[in-house]
């Protein structure tokens, strides 16, 4: 069953997360698996000659936080290990020193582990190297194995070469012969690489942000273990579901599985985390990178071998308030007057009017008044009768 914390303090939340980017160099998956260097708790083997310098060579003792213990080689000869500052798992194309060998021989160290001490024993490198016809020398003890196969690392890490006149600190000349018998099979052609092992526990991305009424992510798990928890660090109302919203609890998370954080509409803006705990086989070849290593580097240890152990992986999330919706405007309606409308009549002023010709009623004009010709007949007619009567008068006065 999934537990769920309400987020109480957003801000210790923050201030935790700055304090994790100020350190610059802790890899992007160092949730996957954190471990300290158990001190004096190595086992070492001869040192060997690389060179004109003679080098130390220990198995380490990891302590993983959960409980569990790993052991592990080293990567760089020449950065020394500090016991003092944890280590985080790193995918190999994380590693920090970019000029190093390591990248373009990672694989073949990875086969080197696989086929060395002590993820094969002394009894089954013993067989190994006997049915290719080498002589061993009273057989084969772990100082000589440890040697050997860190040795071969070194290799391929950092582009060293055992000294082949002088290979080892033993002081006797079967055990060098041995030493490097099993480093020239490391290092030789039957070394033909091995992929980067898949991470045992692994959430990506780390962080998603998003806004009010979506769903973030998704947040992608890769594991070769079971998830036996789901804690959580979120405000009340928001869930981790699947796609289609579904909440989810330990027993739905597998490799694969996508999960994301279904924030309600009405949530106000916020942050919060989830972590994932589980039960897995952190593999050999896996690699493990000191914490502030850019500020300071450390040495970086590969697993040498592997069992099933307790791992955590955590993401995190921010958003935003839901945009507001808009309030409209206030306006002044307007009414824009039908076609049926009677709109009033402009006003007139006295203006001079050019003459109009009358014209005659048709059929299609109807009467409105008195017409105009009928003062002009009147006027005709008065001329016409005092014409006449002048006439008349003149014909009287000659008669």
């Amino acid at each position: 069953m999934s537990s769920r914390r309400t987020l109480a303090r957003i801000g210790a939340l923050v201030a935790g997360s700055a304090a994790a980017l100020s350190l610059g160099s802790v890899p992007a998956s160092a949730d996957g698996a954190k471990a300290d260097i158990v001190r004096g708790g190595g086992e070492n083997g001869y040192n060997v000659n690389i060179g004109s310098e003679s080098q130390q060579t220990t198995l380490f003792k990891l302590n993983i936080e959960g409980g569990n213990t790993l052991r592990a080689y080293c990567v760089e000869i020449s950065v020394n290990v500090d016991p003092s500052r944890s280590l985080f798992e790193s995918p190999w194309d994380e590693f920090p020193n970019p000029d190093s060998p390591f990248h373009a021989n990672r694989d073949r160290i990875n086969w080197v582990l696989q086929h060395g001490f002590p993820v094969k024993d002394t009894d089954a490198l013993v067989q190994t190297l006997e049915g290719q016809g080498v002589e061993l020398h009273n057989g084969l003890d772990r100082k000589e194995a440890i040697a050997a196969t860190q040795a071969a690392v070194w290799h391929f890490s950092d582009g060293k070469d055992i000294d082949r006149k002088d290979p080892s600190s033993a002081r006797d000349a079967g055990s060098d012969a041995d030493v490097l018998a099993l480093y020239d099979y490391l290092t030789g052609e039957s070394n033909v690489g091995i992929a980067e092992p898949t991470p045992a526990l692994n959430v990506s991305p780390e962080t998603a942000t998003g806004k009010a009424g979506e769903r973030l992510g998704p947040f992608t798990v890769a594991t070769t273990g079971e998830i036996t928890e789901i804690t959580s660090e979120l405000p009340e109302g928001v869930k981790l579901t699947d796609a289609d919203g579904k909440e989810l609890t330990a027993a739905d998370i597998a490799d694969g599985t996508e999960i994301y954080v279904d924030v309600p509409e009405e949530a106000e803006e916020g942050a919060g985390a989830f972590s994932l705990n589980a039960t897995a086989h952190l593999a050999t070849g896996r690699l493990f990178v000191s914490e502030g290593y850019q500020k300071k580097p450390a040495q970086s240890l590969i697993v040498a071998s592997s069992e099933d152990t307790n791992l955590s992986a955590k993401a995190s999330v921010e958003w935003a308030a839901a945009p507001q919706p808009t309030q409209p405007e206030e306006t002044t309606e307007v009414t824009t007057p039908s076609e049926t409308t009677t709109q009033p009549a402009a006003p007139t002023t006295e203006t001079s009017q050019p003459a109009v010709t009358p014209q005659a009623n048709t059929d299609d004009l109807a009467d409105t008044g008195a017409s105009p010709m009928v003062p002009l007949l009147i006027g005709l007619g008065l001329v016409g009768a005092g014409t006449g009567a002048i006439l008349l008068q003149r014909r009287r006065k000659n008669a």
